[in-house]
Order: structure tokens, then C-alpha cells, then sequence
């Protein structure tokens, strides 16, 4: 393994423009990451994780242009670093482009919107965010590394001026029947959520979807919203705004723990809602005492409840269109293991589905490690190798330095199932697949190849690896979920229509459930 970079001083681009460019490289044979980015201190301490550092970069400032190259010899980096500025030139050559450079320019355009939605790099947010909330616009700020106190500041300012901010690092909303971010197209109705997370939110309102009901709004509240340093900030006022919808009948909370002093906070609050309340808090260690909020373990047993509050019935897995949960027994599945495979590996697109996962394994006996761990002590040192039951996050910063989340691009997840699949420990392959808009057109075929190279790559004797999946959608996505499931089932994967039930069918081949 070899690995480089080059500086072009006084180039800025926007982050956008530069996850193409090293989309662009990466597809170069021979080459196993990329990152294309702006020298700001904290993208330099971020390629100083992995390795990349020197004279010229140290010495780069916030305006230059680093691209950086991880590849399999000093041949293949000076071939992709060689290729960079006919790279430039072709995402330069396609790029869209506006007239209206500024927020005003686009106030003088709709000078009746109410929201803005920032996608720019972390450092320039709170100025940006700050003329926004100044202009009386609520914000969806889908931009991360921004600085702890600066979103504090943020939030405390659109409070004050009973405004919504919905971030830094938030990856869905559904706001009045409109997607921001990753968003799922569901049917509208009389639930309301709020949740830090994009795929927890996305996972709740599809399971509310396939049940019959529908969602008033999803709100997401960035992921260090409900920790003490923010306080809750954005949760408090969406469960505000959520009280006084007409619309919204039954509120639910889905996200990690709340931190140790926001904690009580949050349950004093939800106890005080004088609508039907349903919390889940992944991860947490004891389910607290409540008169009123109705708690519950996993984001199925979530949705189910909210439906039931509701005034529903039934679960939205006996009614997903397109699934079919019955699968081989797993005695016939485990008749195809060696003695040596014992452990699970989880590759995941979405980080709340990889903590869940966690969860229900940890909570049946089962040490599981992890790049994002539910627990100090299962953490991975490095992201790879793997070790005995891991679950990996695949968009940590780790991996989407300089390229695209992989819920878009899904090539460094395709090279991790062909490295597992050749692993002789390994028996069960969890994975998960995220429709939606925005996300991308083919999130199966992004990762297939990678499974059927690792089954041919495998040989016989190490035995059969069982490939388990969840596709977490509706039928109203743009990817057509039946046929996402569809070429699932080809490849012999069983396919569920969430990720916990995905998770507890592994505890079932495991023997631990």
C-alpha cells in the first residue's frame, strides 16, 4: 500500500465539486481511497488519521486544494495525482451552475420562504447560518464539523426567535410533507418524530408508512443535539411545535441516550406532553420509570407503538409490500458452515442501524466491536481489520473524508464485503440497504458486485457465507424497492424489510438468541 498527495494553492471549490473529483479518482485501478479537499487545520488533522502528512500540506491554508491518494503501489498514486487536473476539468465541465451567489439572492428570488438549507463546509456554517436565522429563516443544516459552541450559539439564537435549526450534521426531516436530506416518501399523517439521527428517522417513518398511518412531520435534530453541551436545544422546540400541530396526534423520540444531565431533562419533558408519547432511546442501559411516555427497545417496537397510539393495528411487517420474511431454517443454513466460522460482520450505510444492531447483539450475550461503539470497551483500535463479531459505521468520518456518504456511493463498501467474504471466520455478512431521495439510484447494485466476487472468490472449503439484508424504503421510492429485494434474493441473501428483524434472524444463526 502507497499512499501521496498534491497541493494547488488559491483553488477553492465547494465540498460538492470536490466529493466528485475524488469519486472521479477513485474509480483508477489500483486505487483503495481518495480525498479531495480544502487545507483547513481540521481536514489536515483528519488526513493526518490516515497517514497523509508532509511539508507542503503542512504549510497549506484554508483557500489550497489537497488531494490525497491511498493505492496499491507508488505507481498507481502517481498515476491518479497525475490525472487530477483532467479530473478538475470534467466535474468543473459538469457542473451545474446559478446566478444567485448569496442568501439575499435567493431571498430576492422567494422572498416568502421560510427555511434554508446549508450543505457547505462546516467552518463557514455559523456565519452563513447566523444571516439566515437574522432573515427570520428556519434552517436544515446538513453540513458537519462544525465547531460544539458555535451550534449552541446557533440554537440559542433561533430559539430566541422561536426558529427551528435542524442540525449541524442532520441527515433527514420531513417538514409539511417535504424531504430534506435522505427522506423516504411516505404517506402523511398524524405522527409526528424527532430523532438526531437520518436513518433511525427514515427506518421509523417507513415502518409507520407500510402499517397504514402516516408521518406530520420528521424532524431531525443533528447528532450532538440531545448531548449536555447543546442541551437538547432543537428537541425541545420541535416537541413544542409538535404539541401545538393540529395535525399531530401521537409524538415519538428516537435516538441514542441523551447525555447525563440532559437525560432527566428529556424524560421530565416527554412525562410533561399532553399528547401520546413514544421514546426510544437506543443504547440505553435501563429503561426509566414513566406515568406517561411509552417506552420501547428498538425502532420497530417504536413504530408499532405509535401506530397503536394512534388508533392502528397490526405491524408494519406482516404488511411491507414486496417482502417475504420466511427463510431457510437455520439448521440448513449452518449444515453449510466449517467449524471455524463463527462470527458476524455488519457493514452499514446508516450509523443509528449499525448501533441498534449493536444493541440487540450485546443485549443477547454477544461482544460485538465497533468503529462507533455502544460501549468504551468495544471499540475497534482501527476501522479495519475486523474483529470477532464487528459491525462497522461506514459513514464515519473515517471513511467519507473527501468522498460521498455511502448511502450515494457505495465503493469502499463493495471493496470491505470482498475483504470479509474472504475471511475463513466469518459465517454471517449483515448488511444494509437505504432508499430514498436523494440517496442512490441503485444501492444494491452499488454493493453487488462486491458480494459476488466475495462468493466466487471464497473457496469451498472454508465454507458458505450467509448473506442477510435489510432495505429499509417504501414502494414509492424512486429505486423501486421490490426489485432492490428482488436481486437480493438472487444472490440468496435473506432480505428482511428491517434492520432489527435483519439483526435478530443473525442471532438465530448464532444459536444466542
Amino acid at each position: 500500500m502507497a499512499s501521496g498527495y498534491a497541493v494547488r494553492r488559491n483553488a477553492y471549490y465547494d465540498s460538492v465539486f470536490l466529493m466528485g473529483v475524488s469519486q472521479r479518482l477513485g474509480q483508477l485501478p489500483g486505487v483503495q481511497q481518495t480525498a479531495a479537499l480544502m487545507a483547513s487545520e481540521q481536514n489536515k488533522a483528519l488526513l493526518a488519521d490516515i497517514g497523509i502528512e508532509g511539508d507542503d500540506l503542512r504549510h497549506a491554508g484554508a483557500n489550497d486544494l489537497v488531494v490525497a491518494v491511498i493505492a496499491d503501489s507508488p505507481t498507481m498514486v502517481a498515476q491518479a495525482l497525475a490525472g487530477l487536473d483532467d479530473a478538475l476539468r470534467t466535474v468543473r465541465g459538469g457542473a451545474v451552475t446559478s446566478e444567485r451567489h448569496t442568501l439575499q439572492d435567493g431571498l430576492e428570488v422567494l422572498p416568502a420562504a421560510n427555511l434554508a438549507l446549508l450543505t457547505i463546509p462546516g467552518g463557514y456554517v455559523p456565519r452563513e447560518a447566523r444571516r439566515a436565522l437574522e432573515s427570520g429563516l428556519n434552517l436544515f443544516i446538513f453540513s458537519s464539523n462544525v465547531p460544539v459552541e458555535e451550534e449552541r450559539r446557533l440554537k440559542e439564537l433561533a430559539r430566541g426567535r422561536n426558529l427551528l435549526v435542524m442540525g449541524p450534521d442532520c441527515g433527514t426531516s420531513i417538514v409539511n410533507g417535504v424531504g430534506l436530506g435522505f427522506a423516504n416518501v411516505v404517506r402523511r399523517g398524524t405522527i409526528g418524530v424527532i430523532g438526531p439521527s437520518g436513518t433511525g428517522l427514515q427506518e421509523f417513518t417507513c415502518q409507520v408508512h407500510h402499517a397504514g398511518r402516516g408521518i406530520s412531520h420528521a424532524i431531525g435534530t443533528g447528532s450532538r443535539d440531545l448531548s449536555d453541551e447543546i442541551g437538547g436545544l432543537t428537541s425541545l422546540t420541535a416537541l413544542d411545535r409538535l404539541e401545538r400541530d393540529p395535525r399531530t396526534e401521537v409524538i415519538a423520540v428516537v435516538a441514542k441516550p441523551a447525555g447525563v444531565r440532559m437525560g432527566p431533562r428529556l424524560i421530565e419533558r416527554l412525562e410533561a406532553c399532553p399528547k401520546p408519547v413514544v421514546a426510544c432511546l437506543l443504547g440505553a442501559t435501563a429503561r426509566p420509570a414513566s406515568a406517561k411516555a411509552i417506552w420501547a427497545e428498538t425502532i420497530d417496537a417504536a413504530a408499532e407503538a405509535a401506530i397503536h397510539a394512534a388508533g392502528g393495528a397490526g405491524s408494519a411487517a406482516a404488511a411491507t409490500p414486496g417482502f417475504d420474511e420466511r427463510h431457510s431454517s437455520t439448521a440448513n443454513i449452518r449444515s453449510n458452515w466449517t467449524p471455524r466460522q463463527r462470527y458476524l460482520r455488519g457493514l452499514f450505510a446508516g450509523g443509528t442501524l449499525c448501533y441498534q444492531s449493536q444493541q440487540i447483539l450485546s443485549r443477547a450475550g454477544q461482544a460485538v466491536f465497533s468503529n462507533a461503539p455502544l460501549r468504551p470497551e468495544g471499540r475497534l483500535a482501527a476501522a479495519d481489520p475486523s474483529r470477532e463479531h464487528t459491525l462497522i459505521d461506514m459513514g464515519d468520518e473515517a471513511f467519507t473524508l473527501g468522498r460521498l456518504h455511502p448511502m450515494i456511493d457505495g465503493s469502499l463498501r463493495r471493496q470491505r464485503v470482498v475483504a470479509e467474504s474472504l475471511d475463513p471466520t466469518v459465517a454471517i455478512l449483515l448488511l444494509d440497504f437505504v432508499l430514498g431521495r436523494n440517496a442512490s439510484a441503485d444501492p444494491v447494485g452499488d454493493v453487488l458486485e462486491g458480494i459476488e466476487e466475495g462468493q466466487r472468490r471464497r473457496p469451498p472449503a472454508d465454507g458458505r457465507l450467509a448473506i442477510v439484508a435489510s432495505v429499509c424504503g417504501t414502494e414509492d421510492d424512486p429505486q423501486d424497492m421490490r426489485r432492490q429485494v428482488d436481486r437480493l434474493r438472487d444472490l440468496g441473501a435473506a432480505v428482511f424489510s428491517s434492520n432489527a428483524r435483519a439483526t435478530a434472524f443473525c442471532l438465530d444463526l448464532l444459536g444466542a438468541a
